[in-house]
């Protein structure tokens, strides 16, 4: 059958982003079988969208079905471990966030090892966590937010979506530059975490800026500054953290797609040149600004490396805040 008259039936997870045709210029999958696209979050989070934006794309290009496959739970743990055990020919890739590196900072029984038990494959892109305040607290900018906590030592709470989360780092990294002090409140879920922030109940906390933005329209929260040390372009009226007092402070939430560890060069080098494909689609890169990521690819040499220095930094954060893995 002529490749490029055939329609490709797209996995059910991908239908709302319509059916694909195949073209034989880039008909040159790896085989016919369905690549899995296992994300270790829950349905609807950001990793959960890319993949979903990139699986049809990713299918016309190879003429191979491309599946996304959601295996949430403990932290990442269950969707990382599905994928460090699977056979690495190529069928069973992962498109995860950044924060999953530092696993063992946390969890001392873990089957793998978030960098060394993966092959990497590119960086996918990045976007800005912004601090934000309940509308009832009484700040506007950062230097009054560190007043605000410092006047009451011990006594404040912040929520995150749980134990490692960036909504969890990017605070102990805050507490430890600017020496303040607040209560950690995991949650299961960052829903949870939101509502409960919205309620009141808790009034700070660190979240994704396209949530922020979605939140701070109709005035449910303040956002007051973002974690990248430069303004962020999608953000262009946010004030850093480092401009607003908080020096050298600079974290992003990155994304990349990573193979089971033991994955060939050539498969590699082919995953790596789709990506950069994928990712001059104008369509793509709509839908990813959505998100408030900005996209960039990368070599898997390069991606290895920022992985490592993610990890690195968090381990000091970790170790100077005094948090013991369980």
């Amino acid at each position: 059958m002529n490749i490029s008259r055939r329609q490709l039936l797209l996995d059910a997870s991908c239908l709302s982003l319509g059916t694909a045709l195949a073209s034989p210029s880039f008909a040159q999958g790896i085989s016919s079988k369905a690549v899995r696209l296992i994300i270790a979050q829950a349905a609807a989070t950001t990793p959960d969208a890319i993949a979903r934006l990139l699986a049809p794309r990713m299918q016309a290009r190879w003429g191979q079905p491309f599946v996304v496959e959601n295996r949430a739970g403990a932290s990442g743990a269950i969707g990382m471990e599905a994928i460090a055990k699977a056979t690495p020919d190529g069928h069973s890739m992962q498109v995860n966030v950044s924060t999953t590196v530092t696993l063992p900072l946390f969890y001392t029984k873990l089957s793998f090892d978030p960098l060394a038990s993966f092959t990497p494959i590119s960086y996918l892109g990045s976007t800005n966590f912004n601090l934000a305040v309940h509308p009832s607290v009484p700040v506007t900018t950062v230097r009054e937010w560190v007043e605000w906590v410092k006047s009451q030592p011990g006594q404040l709470s912040y929520a995150s979506p749980g134990l490692g989360t960036h909504h969890h780092l990017c605070m102990e990294l805050l507490k430890q530059t600017a020496g303040v002090d607040l209560l950690h409140i995991p949650y299961k879920a960052a829903g949870q975490a939101y509502t409960d922030f919205i309620g009141g109940q808790v009034l700070t906390m660190f979240m994704p800026m396209h949530n922020a933005l979605g939140f701070a329209k109709d005035s449910r929260i303040r956002v007051l500054a973002g974690t990248k040390r430069e303004r962020f372009h999608l953000q262009p009226n946010l004030p850093s953290l480092h401009e607003s007092g908080i020096k050298d402070f600079n974290v992003e939430a990155w994304y990349a797609l990573w193979g089971p560890v033991g994955l060939s060069s050539e498969v590699t080098t082919k995953y790596n040149q789709l990506v950069r494909d994928v990712l001059t689609d104008p369509e793509v890169l709509q839908g990813l600004e959505g998100e408030g990521i900005v996209a960039r690819a990368s070599s898997p040499a390069e991606l290895a490396k920022i992985g490592s220095d993610e990890f690195n930094l968090w381990r000091r954060v970790i170790r100077e805040s005094g948090i013991k893995p369980v």
